[in-house]
């Protein structure tokens, strides 16, 4: 599981760096929601972190993990941001093409 190297996170995360960790080592963490990009569907998904935690997600986790956030809003507030930078830097909205192109290593398989 990569995490993207600007990792977005909501205003209310704290230590987002602990939160990775134990989603990297599959440890049951405090509930908060995952935004990562989904190779099989080429976009960005929200996932609660519990659900991340299953046998599924450890044989086939998400490919790169793009945000934290603490609830469904603030994720989707998260996504938000993405997509007005992605605008603004770009001119059109496609958010896994901007963000590949800023980090390009984290959306390889």
């Amino acid at each position: 599981m990569k995490v993207y190297k600007n990792l977005y996170v909501g205003d209310t995360v704290k230590k987002p760096e602990r939160l990775i960790k134990k989603l990297k080592k599959h440890k049951k963490p405090s509930k908060f929601y995952v935004i990562a990009f989904d190779k099989e569907t080429d976009s960005l998904s929200i996932y609660h972190s519990l659900m991340l935690t299953q046998w599924y997600y450890k044989e086939y986790p998400p490919a790169c993990i793009v945000g934290l956030a603490n609830d469904k809003e603030e994720a989707f507030a998260l996504i938000e941001q993405i997509a007005a930078e992605t605008l603004a830097a770009t001119g059109r909205v496609s958010l896994v093409e901007y963000l590949s192109r800023t980090d390009p290593e984290s959306f390889q398989g």
